[in-house]
């Protein structure tokens, strides 16, 4: 459960990997685009990467987790000790029970990531944490530290049913930052969150574009 398995379809991610572990894992950076390691970097330091989990990061569902938030973006599933294996999105809207999370599964399908976040200092929880992708032709967007937990936006309206351009872009950035609820605390208001989501998916769509 400690090890990162890779075969031709899946990258296998056993519940007690480091998050040091996925920030230097050669095989997930390169098919993400480094996004995983962009996600864990600023995580308070080494040492605490050393120690902290990929389980725990993604069973405590935390309102301020990038691990959840960049991984939602991508074609993830967990596989729960009694449940199975589910959809990391249906089972971030879950409430935490008794079952035991064993392990999580990135399908290699075909796609092109970007993350970002924004803190008040480098080591700090973020303002807000934000990963974009465009996964077998499906456009997502994940917003996490709202400071809810982390939740996935799909391009209902067909803003990009053209495809990326800067029209649909800016676009899909404003109905982003309309449909994602925000919150206030201590790091900051939810009209600045707001903003935020609109910044971010912008300039992390826009990555993607130029990666294409």
């Amino acid at each position: 459960l400690d090890q990162i398995e890779e075969t031709e379809s899946e990258i296998i991610i056993g519940s007690m990997v480091s998050l040091r572990q996925l920030e230097l894992h050669r095989g997930l950076n390169n098919y993400t685009q480094n996004s995983v390691r962009d996600a864990v970097k600023d995580i308070v330091g080494v040492q605490f990467r050393n120690l902290a989990t990929v389980g725990g990061s993604i069973w405590g569902r935390f309102g301020f987790s990038d691990v959840l938030t960049v991984f939602l973006a991508m074609d993830t599933y967990v596989e729960l000790y009694q449940g199975g294996r589910i959809p990391l999105r249906e089972f971030a809207r879950q409430k935490p029970d008794q079952d035991i999370l064993v392990r999580l599964i990135v399908r290699k399908s075909r796609g092109t990531f970007a993350y970002a976040s924004v803190r008040n200092q480098s080591t700090d929880f973020p303002v807000i944490a934000c990963a974009a992708s465009v996964v077998d032709g499906e456009y997502r967007f994940a917003a996490g530290a709202r400071p809810q937990k982390a939740m996935l936006l799909t391009d209902e309206a067909h803003l990009f049913s053209g495809g990326l351009s800067d029209d649909s872009i800016a676009a899909f950035a404003k109905y982003a930052a309309e449909r994602i609820p925000t919150g206030s605390n201590i790091r900051a208001h939810a009209d600045y969150r707001s903003r935020l989501i609109g910044v971010l998916c912008k300039r992390l769509f826009d990555t993607i574009k130029e990666a294409q």
